[in-house]
């Protein structure tokens, strides 16, 4: 472990971005607290790192209840000291057109994009303030700055995202790093949640072209390396042959 090694929380861990994440996080010599709701695939996600002479340990994790969320960062924090590090990954994204009205889809949505970003401040912001300092990441998309037809409350929610990053920024006076990271499109299973045929289909052509989660990794990676007096604000990642 480094000097610069420091203690990451990472929500949704058991796929897509949030593994290749703590992958990359491991192999930089951080120390990882992995959390989501397949323990499976966190039970060897860990047991990988660890075999490769990283830190890893997981529990497992709802970012919809806030109590379950307080315990996870508490978790972390009675394992390793302290939590200097948490991304706020965990997302879903059915898509739809708003005249479906799939309305439970919606609410889920909020839930895990926003109220689940929300959980993992409150709950580690007090930590951080106590000891002195400490790093917020919070994934949001390119659907936090445009606006797609069936993604108008996947983009809503990731809106919301980057305003309240922005929020947390200015009021953190120096001792709270913020960083929003906007993945364009990414090799995920978020497209597995879509249910409308209509909107299933087009995001199939959408992500003909796609980047590998390890590429948002490494933008994670790059904004947590930075030393103390530097605070990367906003990346945007998008495949480099998409207009999108």
């Amino acid at each position: 472990m480094t000097e610069a090694a420091k203690i990451v929380a990472v929500t949704g861990a058991s796929s897509g971005i949030g593994e290749a994440t703590a992958r990359r996080l491991a192999a930089d010599g951080h120390s990882l607290f992995l959390g989501a709701r397949r323990t499976d695939r966190l039970d060897a996600l860990t047991k990988e790192i660890t075999a490769a002479g990283g830190s890893a340990a997981f529990r497992r994790l709802d970012v919809t209840d806030a109590a379950d969320v307080r315990a996870f960062v508490s978790a972390t924090r009675e394992r390793y000291g302290r939590v200097d590090v948490v991304v706020n990954n965990a997302g879903v994204m059915p898509l739809s057109p708003l005249e479906a009205l799939k309305t439970d889809e919606w609410d889920r949505m909020i839930d895990v994009n926003v109220r689940g970003v929300l959980h993992g401040i409150a709950a580690a912001l007090p930590t951080m303030r106590a000891q002195g300092g400490g790093h917020f990441v919070n994934i949001a998309s390119v659907g936090a700055y445009e606006v797609s037809p069936t993604a108008a409350v996947y983009c809503a929610t990731k809106f919301a995202v980057r305003a309240i990053s922005e929020g947390l920024r200015q009021e953190s006076a120096g001792d709270i790093r913020v960083t929003l990271v906007s993945p364009g499109v990414t090799e995920s299973e978020l497209a597995d949640t879509i249910s409308d045929p209509v909107a299933r289909e087009a995001m199939r052509t959408y992500r003909a072209v796609a980047l590998p989660a390890s590429a948002i990794a490494d933008a994670i990676a790059y904004a947590i390396s930075q030393p103390s007096q530097v605070d990367v604000n906003e990346v945007i990642v998008r495949p480099a042959a998409s207009a999108q």
